[in-house]
C-alpha cells in the first residue's frame, strides 16, 4: 500500500477532498495485514482521533477501493474487509471460527477452468479461500467452545 502521502497525492490528483479524517484513515491501514473491517478502521482511527465518523471511514474505504488502492473482499465472515495489500496477487486462509483472515502466497498460475465449463464466461482472475481454524482457535477447548457458541464476530486480527 501506498504511504499516508503517497495517498493523500493521489486523492488530491483524483479531485477528492483531503481531510484530516481521511489522513488519519490512511495512517490507520499502512502496514496493516490483518484486513480489517470498517468497524475495526474506525475504531482505530477513533483512538487517534475523536472527531471522525464511521461514515467517513466507510466513504474513504470505498473511494481507496474504487482507486485500486485497497481490495473490498466479502470472505463469508459476515463483514466486508479491506485488503491494502494490492501490488501482489494473492489468495486468503479464513478462520472459521473467529474470522482471522491472512494471506497467502501462492503461485496458482496453473489453475484453469477445465474446457468446457466456463459457462460462456470469459475468466480473468480467480481468488481462492481456504476455510479452516487458525492456531489460535485449534488451542484445545477454543475450538470447541467456538462451536457450541457459533462464529465468532469477525475481528480485525
Amino acid at each position: 500500500m501506498r504511504t499516508p502521502a503517497e495517498l493523500t497525492a493521489l486523492f488530491r490528483a483524483h479531485g477528492r477532498k483531503v481531510t484530516a479524517q481521511r489522513q488519519c484513515i490512511f495512517s490507520v491501514l499502512q502496514g496493516d495485514v490483518s484486513h480489517p473491517t470498517a468497524e475495526a478502521v474506525y475504531d482505530a482511527a477513533r483512538r487517534r482521533m475523536q472527531t471522525i465518523s464511521l461514515k467517513t471511514v466507510y466513504q474513504t474505504l470505498h473511494e481507496l477501493a474504487a482507486l485500486g488502492e485497497i481490495a473490498a473482499l466479502d470472505l463469508g465472515t459476515g463483514m466486508a474487509r479491506f485488503d491494502p495489500n494490492v501490488e501482489q496477487v494473492h489468495h486468503h486462509l479464513v478462520c472459521r471460527s473467529c474470522g482471522r483472515v491472512r494471506d497467502l502466497h501462492v503461485d496458482f498460475s496453473a489453475l484453469r477452468v477445465p474446457p468446457g465449463a466456463d459457462a460462456g464466461f470469459e475468466v480473468g482472475e480467480a481468488e481462492v479461500v481456504f476455510r479452516g481454524l487458525c492456531d489460535g482457535c485449534r488451542k484445545p477447548g477454543t475450538a470447541a467452545r467456538a462451536a457450541a457458541t457459533g462464529p465468532a464476530p469477525a475481528s480485525s486480527g
